[in-house]
């Protein structure tokens, strides 16, 4: 996945202000403790990231 899409699957499920937000202060444990913004920099694959927002917000199957 392209780190676009990815940026465009956040602002589509949280809107653009808040999905900023979110993923510079919401800690996921699936990802070692880190937000989204300390994953990407650090390297993870932006799929295993976007899994991880997906479980975190409940998104159905249909929207992953």
């Amino acid at each position: 996945m392209r780190l676009t899409d990815f940026w465009e699957r956040m602002e589509h499920h949280l809107g653009a202000a808040y999905a900023d937000s979110w993923a510079r202060d919401y800690v996921l444990d699936s990802l070692g403790e880190r937000t989204v913004y300390q994953a990407l920099e650090a390297g993870y694959d932006t799929k295993v990231v976007w899994r991880a927002v997906c479980e975190a917000l409940r998104l159905p199957p249909s929207e992953r």
